[in-house]
């Protein structure tokens, strides 16, 4: 782990230890302030003369996008506030430094049937020798839950045999991104192909001991690795490569793995619609099946929704969201 080795580094140290205490996450936070810290030492800062010119010119040679500079300047602007609390400082230097305004995202959206021509190119490609059908499999499964079910990609990674119950058809998701738990129905073509695999995986691995439902080797899971290369694959292989765009002040994403999650809830909204139903009405349920901790973020989709297609920057241009 990298260490703090600006004039601030140990209120750096104390104040991750404070996070962690809190049951926050810190990894972000950290890598945060190691940028700023490392900008300290190059700057040669051996004082706490801080002034918005100061934070305004590092703002400036930050390479990122105005989404990443501000989740960069809320950990410097919070872990001030919490020195202004330890009483290090009498004010926070940075409460006059506003918000970058931030460039809208519409993320790439496959259809239902884009979904169904990626499935089947992944399952083409599993290799049918003893050695490597199994696991191939798995990574199939991976694949078939993020996009049947909108789960984020660590989520099937992280299952073990006993979160999937056969008896119920459910999952359940445990320690998802927010540190929420969640038990989710899944669909019937979804349960008999994890039936079908655990069938296989018994027949192939007699006395398995693996605590993962879906196995990869050395009694571990499979990797984020191994699901993303067959995804960009599977992508390039049904025609969908393409390349992350920003026109004005509108990025369009490129086909993702995540981009099955968005598209699991954009596609489930566009059914409820043309049923005749309220897309509003089902946000509450979705949020929940998604675990998302914010509303928000789950309204954030209806503006996808409404755009008719992809290129349709008018509704977005306006607007802002983190999916």
């Amino acid at each position: 782990m990298k260490q703090f080795k600006s004039y601030l580094a140990p209120q750096f140290e104390q104040y991750i230890c404070y996070r962690q205490q809190l049951g926050y996450e810190t990894q972000n936070f950290r890598s945060h302030l190691l940028m700023f810290d490392r900008y300290l030492v190059e700057q040669q800062m051996e004082q706490d003369s801080f002034t918005p010119a100061f934070f305004l010119q590092l703002r400036k040679r930050l390479p990122w996008q105005p989404s990443t500079i501000n989740r960069v300047f809320y950990a410097l602007r919070v872990f001030f506030q919490y020195l202004v609390r330890q009483e290090d400082f009498q004010e926070n230097p940075l409460k006059d430094v506003p918000p970058l305004k931030e460039w809208n995202f519409l993320p790439f959206v496959f259809s239902p049937k884009q979904i169904d021509q990626l499935l089947s190119a992944v399952c083409k490609k599993i290799r049918k020798t003893q050695t490597h059908y199994l696991n191939d499999s798995g990574v199939y499964l991976v694949i078939l839950l993020l996009a049947r079910c909108g789960l984020r990609i660590s989520e099937p990674l992280k299952l073990l045999i006993n979160h999937y119950r056969p008896g119920e058809n459910t999952l359940y998701i445990e320690r998802t991104k927010f540190k929420k738990d969640r038990l989710i129905p899944i669909p019937q073509s979804v349960v008999v192909e994890l039936d079908n695999y655990l069938q296989l995986r018994k027949a192939l691995l007699p006395g398995d001991q693996n605590p993962y439902l879906l196995v990869g080797q050395k009694q571990k899971g499979l990797s984020t690795y191994q699901v993303y290369k067959a995804f960009h694959r599977a992508v390039k292989d049904i025609g969908l490569e393409g390349s992350k765009k920003t026109i004005a002040n509108t990025t369009f994403g490129s086909p993702t793995a995540h981009s099955l999650r968005h598209s699991f809830a954009i596609n489930t909204l566009k059914r409820i619609r043309e049923q005749g139903k309220s897309p509003q009405n089902a946000l509450p349920t979705l949020a929940t099946y998604m675990g998302h901790s914010k509303y928000k973020h789950t309204l954030t989709y209806l503006k996808v929704l409404d755009a008719n297609q992809r290129q349709g920057l008018v509704r977005f241009v306006t607007s802002k969201g983190t999916l």
